[in-house]
């Protein structure tokens, strides 16, 4: 499939665009990459996606495992090959298992995870298959990581969620040299 909105050559960026590659390039350290690459068309709806995504992968009250279990679940849920392609070694190194990580790979639940992964395995899933959670899932969510943990929750998920859906109408793929495999 070809890339619909590749990214955009320096030399036909507009002044907004060049002066939002700067910015987001001084608070994330690095230049325009994947989605942020395709959201530069629209310069503000970049920043303010790169805003919520410098909180939402890296200061959330989870702990960064759970943060990353979240957003595997969420590109499996969207078959949003980038994201694993990122998210994946990230999760291992956030100490998730591989054997979890192969799960959520085949759409399938994680035989052994640890307490606060099934709620949050539960939580997330039941969010995206259904689009709400039931009074249990919730009730458990809520008990474990607080109201500030579930807004958290669904906050990864939709952030992600969005990362996905952009990537995916635009069909950014991953980096032909990837070593991690790809999602079926």
């Amino acid at each position: 499939m070809t890339d619909r909105m590749p990214p955009l050559p320096r030399e036909q960026w507009t002044e907004t665009q060049a002066k939002a590659a700067s910015e987001f390039s001084r608070i994330r350290g690095q230049e325009v990459f994947g989605p942020f690459a395709l959201m530069l068309r629209s310069p503000e709806v970049m920043l303010r996606a790169a805003a919520m995504g410098d909180y939402m992968r890296y200061r959330t009250s989870l702990p960064r495992a759970l943060n990353e279990l979240i957003i595997l679940l969420t590109a499996r849920h969207w078959s949003q090959q980038f994201e694993w392609y990122i998210h994946q070694p990230a999760a291992l190194k956030a100490g998730l298992s591989e054997r979890t990580v192969a799960a959520v790979a085949k759409g399938g639940r994680p035989d052994t995870m640890s307490d606060d992964e099934a709620v949050v395995y539960d939580f997330t899933t039941e969010l995206l298959g259904s689009q709400t959670v039931n009074d249990d899932t919730y009730s458990r969510a809520r008990e474990r990581f607080g109201e500030a943990g579930v807004v958290d929750m669904i906050g990864v998920a939709g952030y992600y969620a969005f990362l996905s859906m952009m990537m995916n109408v635009a069909r950014t793929p991953v980096p032909e040299n990837s070593e991690v495999p790809p999602l079926p």
